[in-house]
């Protein structure tokens, strides 16, 4: 698996079908970022059968069926979406466009499995809270920084197990490269992307959300920044936000696109989480100047201090929780409440953020 740049980072886990064969059947359309990959990838290794893909470049649909062999492609959306085969719809389109293609896909009758950020616009994510209410549909988001990371996963289970306490703070730290070489033109753009808080921050947010199990929180600060991207005006590659939940938990979290040629990995990913009973850090991708495996997770308790490798032991339970939630309707992966709280956290610090010049 490369870790040279996060757009085509996707983890391999071990096969966990939920399903038998043919049981649960999903297509992927809108290939414009690499997440797609891990998307299905996920879905796959949990029993799902990805049979139809749509793109209107036939270069990137054959990059994607020389991975994914039993995916046929398709002439239009509209062609996937008229397949009654089809319980879901995975899609990683450029951000402004997520939201609209999600409407789409409930409309047809469909789960949507979006790629993070879901939104650019607040208006985006009261259409979908709309469409969801209207159709009863799911519209799902892949929060890979957590959901596609096992030692982010391993720490949930350890906070739900006690191991730490109340949670009181998570602080995040999500460095990226940028690859300028090898970005899209919308990459550039804050109308398409929504700015760096709403993208990359959603991770941040949802990981907070989470781990300190708030259903809600109030952003206090927000600040956004382009230092080094200069040829490209209204890009901003560094971005911090201050949050307090609605359980007093805090949150602090720092995002950029500024990380250095020579990390081993697009982004040395960390986070903290501060309990009463304990902390844990999280080294997501690598074990800097130490070990390129990443999943590192370090627990210190009452007890000691603890480490605790995590990659190829604890796999990625939410994929198979949501082909089950989407097949009973159910909502053990993710409810629909968290996924667009999360959303809605990173369109507010964006839109209150102060831009240092």
């Amino acid at each position: 698996m490369q870790k040279s740049d996060g757009m085509n980072y996707a983890p391999e886990g071990k096969p966990a079908p939920v399903v038998a064969p043919g049981e649960f059947v999903f297509a992927a359309v809108a290939l414009d970022h690499g997440h797609i990959n891990g998307q299905c990838q996920g879905l796959t290794e949990a029993g799902g059968e990805l049979r139809y893909v749509y793109d209107p470049d036939p270069a990137k649909v054959e990059a994607f069926c020389k991975r994914f062999p039993t995916a046929k492609p398709m002439p239009s959306v509209d062609a996937v979406l008229e397949r009654q085969d089809v319980r879901l719809v995975a899609a990683a389109a450029v951000p402004s466009e997520r939201g609209p293609l999600g409407l789409r896909v409930m409309d047809a009758g469909k789960d949507y499995f979006t790629d993070k950020t879901p939104f650019t616009t607040l208006q985006q994510l009261a259409d979908a809270r709309a469409k969801v209410a209207e159709t009863g549909r799911k519209y799902m988001v892949y929060y890979s920084e957590r959901l596609h990371v096992e030692c982010a996963v391993r720490a949930g289970q350890l906070i739900e197990q006690g191991a730490i306490g109340r949670v009181v703070q998570v602080l995040g730290l999500g460095p990226h490269r940028s690859s300028p070489a090898t970005r899209p033109d919308w990459f550039w753009s804050q109308e398409k992307t929504g700015g760096i808080l709403c993208d990359i921050g959603s991770h941040q947010f949802e990981q907070f959300l989470h781990y300190t199990g708030a259903s809600g929180a109030r952003v206090l600060n927000a600040q956004v920044a382009n230092y080094h991207h200069k040829d490209h005006p209204e890009f901003e590659d560094w971005g911090e936000a201050n949050l307090i939940a609605d359980n007093g938990a805090t949150n602090y979290i720092r995002v950029d696109w500024l990380n250095p040629k020579g990390l081993r990995t697009w982004g040395d990913g960390r986070t903290f989480i501060l309990g009463t009973g304990g902390y844990i850090e999280l080294r997501k991708y690598l074990d800097l100047a130490r070990d390129a495996e990443g999943d590192q997770l370090y627990l210190v308790d009452d007890s000691g201090e603890h480490h605790i490798r995590c990659h190829g032991e604890v796999g990625f339970p939410y994929f198979g929780a949501l082909i089950l939630d989407c097949l009973h309707r159910t909502e053990n992966a993710m409810t629909q409440e968290h996924a667009f709280r999360a959303a809605e956290l990173c369109l507010q610090a964006q839109a209150m953020a102060r831009r240092i010049e």
